[in-house]
C-alpha cells in the first residue's frame, strides 16, 4: 500500500479514534460522569426545543387561520405581529387547560377520593355477605373473611404521617426538597424562555442550521440529512396532531354519553380518557379500567354499563374517527406501531412510548426509500417479486 498523504493520514485517525475508545472503556465511570455532567447542563435547551417543537404544531394552526397569507401580505402590521400574537394565544390556551384541571379536575378528583372511600366502607360488608354465602363451608375462607377491616380514616392517616414523618427519609431534609423544586422550576423557566426564543426565530435559527450542515458536509449528503430531517418533522407534527385531535373526541364522547346515562364521574372520566388516549393502543384502556373501578365503588351494575359503552365508544372510534382524525399520518403498519409501543414503554415508558412510533415511521420510510432503490438498480420490479 502506497503511504501518500491521505493514507497517513486516515492512519493516524484510526489510531486516535483507536486510543480514545480504549480509554474510554478503561474509564467508562468517569466518561458515563462526564457524558451525565453535559446532559445536565444542557437539559433546559433540550427541554425547550421539546417544547417549541409541540408549541409549533398549534402555533402554526392559530397563524394559518387567523393571519392568512393572502391578508397579511397586504398590511406590514399583520405580518409583524402574526407570530407573537399566535404563540400569546397557544401559550394562553396550555395555561388554560392547566387552571381547567387545577380547579375543576383536581377538586373533583378530591371528592372521589372522599365518596370512593366511603364506597368502599360500605362495600366491604356486602362482599364480606357475598362471600359467606359462597364459602360458609371452608372455615379457613370464612376466618380470612371475617378478619377483613377497612377503615379509610387510619389509612388516611397512614397517608399522611408518611408525608409529614417519612418525607424527610425519602428526600433526606427539606432543605434538599426546596433546592430540588427550585432547580426544576429555573429549569422549566429557562425551558420556556427558550422555547420562545426558537418559536419567535425559527425561520432564522433553520437559514443558520442549512449554512451549518453544508458548510461542514459535502452537498449530496447535506441534501440527504435535510430531507431527513424534513421527513421527521412531518411525521412527528403529524402524528401528534392526530393524536391530540383523536384524544379531545374521545373524551368528549364519553363525557357526552356518560352524562345522557347518569353515569357518575363523567368530567373526570371524560378528561382521564382523554389524557391516557394520548398513549396509542393501550392508553384508553388505562382510563377505562380506573374509570370501571371508580363506578364499581358506587354501583357495580352502572360499572358494568360503562364498560359497554367504552366497547361501543372504542368500535366508533376505532373504525371511524382515528382512520379520519390520524389516518396514515405516520404511515406505519398496525404490527410495527405496536412494536413500536411495546419497545418504547420498556425502554422510556409513557414517553417513548409517545415518541417510538413516530421515530419507527421515520425508519421505516427510509428503509423502504432505500429497498426500492436497490431493487431499481438491479432493475427487478415489485410486481415480479410477487
Amino acid at each position: 500500500m502506497e503511504l501518500n498523504q491521505e493514507t497517513v493520514k486516515k492512519i493516524k485517525g484510526l489510531i486516535v479514534f483507536t486510543a480514545i475508545l480504549l480509554v474510554c472503556l478503561w474509564k467508562y465511570d468517569i466518561v458515563l460522569s462526564f457524558f451525565a455532567f453535559i446532559f445536565q447542563v444542557i437539559f433546559p435547551f433540550v427541554l425547550g426545543g421539546a417544547i417549541a417543537f409541540v408549541l409549533n404544531v398549534p402555533m402554526n394552526f392559530v397563524q394559518r387561520h387567523l393571519f392568512r397569507p393572502d391578508r397579511v401580505e397586504k398590511h406590514k402590521f399583520l405580518k409583524k405581529i402574526a407570530r407573537p400574537v399566535s404563540m400569546l394565544l397557544v401559550l394562553f390556551g396550555v395555561i388554560g387547560v392547566i387552571v381547567l384541571v387545577m380547579f375543576v379536575v383536581i377538586p373533583q378528583l378530591g371528592n372521589t377520593f372522599t365518596n370512593l372511600g366511603r364506597s368502599i366502607q360500605e362495600f366491604i360488608p356486602r362482599l364480606q355477605d357475598w362471600m359467606r354465602t359462597m364459602f360458609h363451608d371452608n372455615r379457613e375462607i370464612m376466618n380470612w373473611i371475617n378478619s377483613i377491616e377497612f377503615d379509610w380514616n387510619k389509612i388516611m392517616d397512614t397517608g399522611v404521617s408518611f408525608f409529614t414523618q417519612g418525607a424527610g427519609d425519602v428526600l433526606d431534609s427539606t432543605i434538599t426538597a426546596a433546592k430540588s423544586i427550585v432547580s426544576g422550576l429555573t429549569t422549566f423557566f429557562i425551558a420556556v424562555v427558550f422555547a420562545i426564543y426558537i418559536l419567535l426565530q425559527k425561520e432564522r435559527l433553520t437559514r443558520q442550521c442549512r449554512t451549518v450542515i453544508f458548510a461542514f458536509m459535502k452537498k449530496g449528503r447535506a441534501e440527504a440529512l435535510l430531507e431527513v430531517l424534513s421527513l421527521t418533522y412531518k411525521t412527528f407534527s403529524s402524528f401528534l396532531t392526530g393524536q391530540c385531535v383523536e384524544a379531545i373526541i374521545l373524551g368528549c364522547m364519553f363525557l357526552i354519553v356518560m352524562t345522557v346515562l347518569n353515569l357518575p364521574y363523567a368530567l373526570l372520566v371524560g378528561i382521564l380518557i382523554a389524557f391516557t388516549a394520548l398513549i396509542p393502543i393501550f392508553g384508553a384502556f388505562i382510563g377505562c379500567a380506573v374509570g370501571a373501578f371508580l363506578i364499581f365503588m358506587v354501583d357495580p351494575v352502572k360499572a358494568l354499563i360503562f364498560v359497554v359503552v367504552f366497547l361501543v365508544l372504542q368500535q366508533i372510534e376505532g373504525n371511524f374517527i382515528y382512520p379520519h382524525v390520524v389516518g396514515n399520518s405516520v404511515g406505519l403498519p398496525s404490527i410495527w406501531v405496536l412494536a413500536a409501543v411495546s419497545v418504547g414503554g420498556s425502554l422510556m415508558g409513557v414517553v417513548g412510548m409517545l415518541i417510538f412510533i413516530p421515530i419507527v415511521s421515520v425508519i421505516y420510510a427510509l428503509f423502504r426509500e432505500v429497498v426500492y432503490l436497490k431493487l431499481k438498480q438491479k432493475k427487478i420490479k415489485i410486481e415480479d417479486i410477487y
